[in-house]
């Protein structure tokens, strides 16, 4: 494939091939708009000199440090998630971003106190993935009165004291997986629901809205106690291998956080494939196998990119004093994918 030459870049953004040149070097001043737009187009057409171009064209905008505590760095959404911020900081148009992206070992509220409070010792604004303990919302209210705003992402927690929060409204995440196992199953049985924790206020609510679902429109299915899994494979495939042998008329799971690998493998292993309906949660390469052969029946997810552009200004913006724009719950519609759209 041919690369772009600047005459594309020119054709592309409208402008002359010497303005193309003056933005490049920098000779002559150029309006903002007319920077931006060039910046745009080399965007788009994959300039080579992009970089250069970002350089020049912002070159004069302020530099901010924004830090996130993500969670389990080896799970496949979670290294989409860096990856998103990462493209969402250096696609900002009002600041320049240096972004530092950070795991606790484990999910504990001595662990992410510790990882945030690395965080802020070089960071202006920071959002974390977090369960909602008490260590965790002392945290954020001691940095909110030294004037750095800390935001929940995915699973809200401190309401009130964080500046923000940003994910699903995972109540009618909870009930949409009940609607299809309600619509799905072959006829009514048992069903489940698996949590990461109650702490995470996010699992919480994905369970209240699953129970609620069945509890007003689908009575005939029994809803069995809520399972804790630790968003880890083993104990979710443990547990649902036991299930299995101890309901036979188990006819669906709902895997509301991480784990979904341990419920994929049991239903394979019993050779329950498309026997017992399976909702898990965002679309990676094993929930996007699963899909394809029958295991999985739906997978709901977070729309990352748009989820990391509006984080990021908001937390900009945050940074710049604007507070009223922030202390909210900001919700985005998620995403649903079977096996004829993927």
């Amino acid at each position: 494939m041919r690369r772009p030459t600047i005459s594309d870049l020119a054709k592309a953004s409208g402008v002359s091939v010497a303005t193309i040149d003056r933005v490049l070097n920098g000779r002559h001043r150029v309006r903002e708009e007319t920077a931006r737009r060039v910046y745009e187009a080399a965007q788009e057409i994959g300039y080579h000199a992009i970089g250069l171009l970002r350089q020049r064209v912002f070159e004069d905008l302020p530099q901010y440090r924004l830090g996130f505590v993500l969670q389990k760095p080896m799970q496949s959404f979670y290294q989409a998630f860096a990856r998103e911020i990462s493209v969402a900081a250096a696609a900002a148009t009002t600041a320049k971003l240096q972004v530092q992206i950070e795991y606790p070992p484990v999910s504990t509220p001595s662990a992410i106190v510790e990882k945030v409070r690395t965080l802020v010792m070089r960071n202006q604004a920071i959002a974390i993935v977090a369960p909602d303990y008490p260590a965790v919302e002392a945290i954020v209210e001691e940095f909110k009165e030294k004037g750095i705003p800390v935001f929940s992402i995915l699973s809200d927690f401190a309401a009130g004291v964080r500046a923000g929060y940003f994910g699903l409204d995972n109540r009618k995440v909870g009930r949409s997986a009940a609607w299809t196992i309600a619509r799905m199953a072959r006829k009514p049985g048992k069903v489940v629901c698996f949590v990461g924790s109650h702490r995470f206020h996010g699992h919480e609510l994905r369970e209240m809205g699953f129970r609620s679902y069945f509890r007003e429109n689908a009575p005939e299915f029994e809803v069995l106690e809520t399972m804790v899994n630790l968003d880890t494979v083993d104990v979710t495939h443990e547990t649902i291998s036991t299930l299995l042998q101890k309901h036979p008329d188990l006819v669906g799971i709902y895997v509301a956080g991480g784990g979904m690998e341990g419920a994929i493998a049991a239903l394979r292993e019993e050779k329950r494939t498309g026997d017992i309906t399976l909702i898990v949660n965002e679309l990676v390469p094993e929930s996007k196998a699963a899909l394809m052969d029958g295991t999985v029946t739906m997978a709901i997810c977070t729309p990352l990119p748009a989820l990391c552009r509006e984080l990021v200004a908001q937390m900009i913006s945050s940074i710049e004093g604007n507070t009223q724009a922030t202390a909210r719950q900001t919700f985005f519609p998620f995403e649903i994918y079977i096996s004829e759209n993927i």
